[in-house]
């Protein structure tokens, strides 16, 4: 549980923006052009997110140049809580004292509700951690970019993946709520259109501590594959669980995640989780360019980033850049530059759809033995890549804005 003290510190101005700069920002527009990073600043999220998004996005307008249209860009912070209500209070305040873009939003209701102020004040928002695939499906907008590995990416990436790796039959541990749904869900429709088969599922509430009846009925149930669709502190309890109920003992079954971020499997070590398999788009390892970021981020956080923290990265450049080309700081002029331009995802192509979904090619990692790593943060070794035309789905036709 996260202390009180550290969010009195945030909430007493240790961090730049948050619910109190917006409060105490001038009524006139100043001459920076300014971005929100919107995040859990304190939570259960704060490690994957929270103020190491605000030091990625920081890292991007410097290597930019720190200026664009002659105006210096200005980084700033907001903790959203995890609340809906407080984020799209948060996010009126910032755009009507005009702030640029609003980035990031951890947790889909606090996404929607952001969503929906920037669709009403037309303005730009670049969703980075929220990752149901509806923010372009269905709830696309001219002025919006969905940058996180979204619900179909994920569960296509790892599932489709490791049953074509002859993990065919699956058994899932499903947190229950919308987004543990959805997520196993997805994970079914591929692994049946793949020939493989479910032969049951687990639901545990959110906050779980207790994972016995769950992993008991997942090793009864004889299936290759046990899939955790889970996240944050849900996932890790049940990862840890499993290591010591012995469910992976032997090879006898395998662990497969969806939402899973470098912090987890650090913070659980690889003795919990050595043979895990799963997804993303962003490991600091993966080429040269990543490893250059992953290198100068850690010298300032002490831990290699995210993948929420490198797409903050990689979106703010790509955000600077399009304000450039455009000449312009209206959205929609900054929209259309965002969907022409390329996006140099860490030296791997990517684009940003006219539906505002951004494509990449989405790798399946395997989390390495201790004894195979060369360092404590050299954690995954790469298995397969689904490419971008198969990992996303198709664009829905009435989201053909531009």
């Amino acid at each position: 549980m996260r202390t009180l003290g550290r969010r009195a510190v945030l909430a007493g101005g240790a961090l730049a923006g948050g619910c109190l700069a917006a409060q105490r920002a001038p009524a006139q527009r100043t001459e920076k052009l300014t971005i929100g990073v919107l995040t859990d600043a304190a939570g259960p999220y704060a490690d994957s997110g929270g103020p190491g998004n605000l030091e990625a996005a920081r890292m991007a307008a410097t290597d930019f140049g720190g200026t664009v249209l002659g105006r210096p860009v200005e980084i700033i912070l907001g903790d959203t809580q995890n609340k809906p209500d407080v984020a799209s209070a948060v996010a009126r305040k910032w755009y009507d004292q005009g702030v640029a873009a609003i980035i990031d939003l951890p947790v889909t209701p606090v996404a929607l509700a952001v969503l929906n102020v920037a669709k009403e004040k037309q303005r730009t928002v670049m969703i980075t951690a929220s990752a149901i695939s509806e923010f372009t499906s269905k709830f696309c907008t001219p002025v919006s970019t969905h940058w996180a590995d979204d619900t179909h990416a994920m569960t296509t990436g790892t599932a489709k993946q490791v049953v074509q790796k002859g993990g065919k039959s699956w058994f899932f541990i499903t947190v229950d709520f919308a987004f543990g749904h959805q997520l196993q869900a997805a994970a079914t429709e591929v692994i049946e259109a793949n020939g493989g088969s479910v032969r049951g599922d687990a639901p545990f509430a959110i906050g779980n501590t207790d994972f016995s009846s769950q992993l008991v009925r997942a090793a009864s149930s004889g299936a290759q594959v046990v899939g955790l669709c889970a996240v944050g502190n849900d996932l890790i309890n049940a990862m840890k669980q499993a290591s010591e109920f012995g469910l992976t003992r032997g090879g006898k079954q395998r662990l497969a995640g969806f939402l899973v971020y470098i912090t987890d499997i650090h913070a659980l070590g690889q003795a919990d989780t050595a043979g895990f398999v799963l997804s993303s788009s962003y490991y600091w390892d993966q080429n040269e360019p990543a490893r250059a970021f992953g290198q100068r981020f850690f010298k300032v956080r002490s831990a290699m980033p995210t993948r929420n923290q490198a797409v903050n990265y990689v979106a703010v450049r790509h955000f600077l850049r399009s304000v450039a080309q455009a000449h312009s700081t209206d959205p929609l002029a900054i929209a259309r530059a965002m969907r022409a331009l390329p996006v140099d995802y860490m030296g791997h192509e990517a684009r940003v759809r006219e539906d505002g979904r951004v494509l990449y090619d989405v790798t399946l990692y395997e989390v390495k033995p201790a004894g195979a790593s060369k360092g404590p943060w050299d954690l995954y070794a790469p298995l397969a890549t689904l490419p971008a035309d198969q990992a996303f789905l198709p664009m829905n036709p009435s989201c053909k804005w531009m």
